[in-house]
């Protein structure tokens, strides 16, 4: 699995007042306010599976059952030590011929992603579509949950200084991206959380969706 990298802004000012609110022009800039709550995503290639009787052929005359992970949504309390973000979302599923009534089981997994390329967490889950007796499309509704350790998600109160000073214009650091020094870019990244969901896919299947 390939976890794509998270893209920092060009430059990220943080609300210092309560009376800011995302996007309002301040003095020295635009105000962004950031949670500690983390970014949710689907991985690439990870979003659907196919499944194939036999399971060793990769024909499409082979193909009997096609499942697709959509509407994922999250909720997140950011109240405590530790951020909790409940992530829930479908499986939308469609076999290739109406039968007798079954069951099939998809394995998912929840990551937590730190700065766009450590897995701090993974924790896998089953979702279970029935399809009734005579129909080829079935839905069913999973969720999973992941823990950020508060402090963690949380910028160093130096870097946050240096991302909320306030700038003039015509200083010679109202031109300089905060951004562009590394140490507080790596500070930036290293409090920077993704809850990522996927289907747990072998090898196979990966390179199957990669590739088809």
């Amino acid at each position: 699995m390939s976890l794509a990298k998270l893209a920092v802004p060009a430059l990220i000012l943080l609300a210092a007042g309560g009376c800011s609110r995302t996007g309002e022009i301040a003095e020295g800039g635009i105000t962004a306010v950031r949670s500690a709550c983390p970014h949710i995503g689907v991985p690439a290639g990870t979003g659907d599976v196919t499944l194939f009787n036999p399971a060793n052929s990769r024909e499409a005359s082979a193909i009997d059952v096609t499942a697709a992970l959509t509407n994922l949504q999250s909720t997140c309390d950011e109240t405590g030590a530790q951020v909790l973000s409940t992530v829930s979302f479908d499986v939308l599923a469609r076999r290739a011929q109406p039968g007798a009534a079954r069951d099939v089981t998809f394995p998912y997994f929840v990551t937590v992603v730190r700065g766009g390329t450590s897995v701090t967490a993974k924790r896998i889950g089953q979702v279970t579509v029935h399809f009734a007796e005579g129909q080829i499309r079935a839905q069913a509704h999973a969720q999973g949950s992941a823990n950020i350790d508060r402090s963690a998600a949380t910028l160093p109160e130096e870097v946050r200084r240096r991302l909320t000073e306030k700038r003039k214009a015509g200083d010679q650091a109202a031109a300089m991206d905060p951004l562009a020094d590394p140490s507080v870019r790596s500070a930036v990244l290293a409090s920077t959380f993704e809850v990522l969901v996927g289907f747990q896919l072998t090898e196979d299947q990966l390179k199957y969706n990669v590739t088809r």
